[in-house]
């Protein structure tokens, strides 16, 4: 089976150590084009654009990304509680012909309630599920080409329609994660795809029988991804000596308030990245070679794969016997960590070519990278 595997856009910044150190890298449109165009030679299939209010605008961003790619995918933040999905399906149909049929979008119901109150939205957790089940309710018809007359609790449109059909048909593919039973009934009722965060191959297994049992009932199939960080090296040693460095200007003074913040949190799925190592540094490897130390200090994914290539590989394989096909990775720094992944793992991944990197030299800020694989080498 052939994998998808997509790369993240650090798009509130960059850094070589998680905490208080002096190598941040701003979010600059600069780099933000400088990973995509690097993802895209090195044969990477797609690119998640976050949301948040540290983040750039997802929908500005891969705009900006339109004339410097032209074959990955972005798979882009829709977010249903802050917009209306009439002026959603415009843009995502505007998006979708701009890019010749690249786009994916990422439904994200809710998120950190600060952060949503600041955005004039005041919904609680499961009134934001049952505002993005109606909120995707009209927005499929809408990309289908339909007239929508629509009356719910949180959404309502007379007369409402999309005039610029998207490429892709009936609408650009949505991927979707969320870890409480309202999130699993909308993922099977509206999504084509599930991304659940990096948690042991167990707790993924559970969540995935329950999103298929419950996509059942709507005459439906999902497919399944995972989201997580990877740190990959040579050898397991360098690869454990690189996560701990990652850590290694964390205080507890700075776990503990972000700890705090996160348990503030009406988050399912937050929840539980943090029940996987209860803020402590000394029982961070929940699972082999998953390794929870991002989850420290950073909300959302907060789990890393650790390990050489050979090892890596295989944990991902276990995922993948699970049913899952896609995977949406990212790592510190997010531009060399993305080159190190593709050239030590991806010739030992089913569907990806083999990838030379050559002339790899720090100049100015900016990687000078010519990717070519084998088929083309030879």
């Amino acid at each position: 089976m052939s994998l998808d595997i997509f790369w993240f856009l650090p798009t509130s910044g960059d850094t070589r150590y998680l905490g208080k150190s002096s190598s941040g890298r701003p979010a600059t449109n600069e780099y933000m084009r400088q990973i995509a165009v690097t993802a895209e030679s090195l044969g990477y299939d797609g690119l998640l654009i976050p949301t948040g209010a540290s983040c750039l605008d997802p929908w500005v961003t891969a705009a900006s990304l339109v004339p410097v790619t032209s074959r990955i995918k972005l798979l882009v933040a829709l977010r249903t509680s802050v917009s209306g999905p009439t002026a959603c399906a415009r843009q995502a149909a505007t998006l979708d012909q701009a890019l010749h049929g690249r786009l994916l979008l990422n439904v994200v119901p809710g998120g950190d309630a600060t952060e949503l109150a600041a955005e004039g939205v005041f919904l609680d957790h499961d009134q934001r599920y049952q505002a993005a089940d109606e909120f995707l309710t009209v927005w499929r018809d809408l990309l289908a080409g339909k007239t929508v007359d629509f009356s719910g609790e949180h959404v309502t449109v007379q007369q409402a329609q999309n005039f610029f059909p998207p490429i892709q048909k009936p609408y650009p593919p949505l991927y979707f994660g969320g870890s409480s039973p309202a999130a699993h009934e909308l993922a099977a009722k509206h999504v084509d795809a599930y991304l659940t965060w990096g948690e042991p191959p167990a707790a993924v297994a559970e969540k995935i029988a329950d999103v298929r049992e419950r996509a059942k009932k709507y005459g439906r199939t999902v497919r399944f991804g995972v989201r997580l960080h990877v740190i990959v090296r040579e050898t397991n040693e360098q690869a454990w000596a690189a996560a701990e460095r990652l850590i290694s200007h964390l205080d507890d003074e700075t776990i503990a308030q972000a700890q705090a913040n996160y348990a503030s949190m009406d988050s399912e799925g937050q929840r539980r990245m943090a029940a996987l190592h209860g803020g402590r540094r000394d029982k961070l490897e929940v699972s082999p070679n998953l390794w929870a130390g991002v989850g420290l200090v950073r909300g959302g994914a907060g789990t890393a794969l650790v390990g050489d290539p050979q090892t890596v590989a295989a944990r991902l394989k276990e995922y993948a016997d699970l049913g899952v096909d896609s995977f949406v990775l990212s790592g510190y720094p997010h531009l060399e960590e993305s080159i190190r992944f593709a050239e030590l793992v991806f010739p030992l991944l089913p569907g990806k070519q083999p990838v030379t990197v050559t002339d790899q030299v720090l100049t100015g800020g900016a990687f000078d990278i010519r990717a070519k694989n084998s088929e083309a080498a030879a």
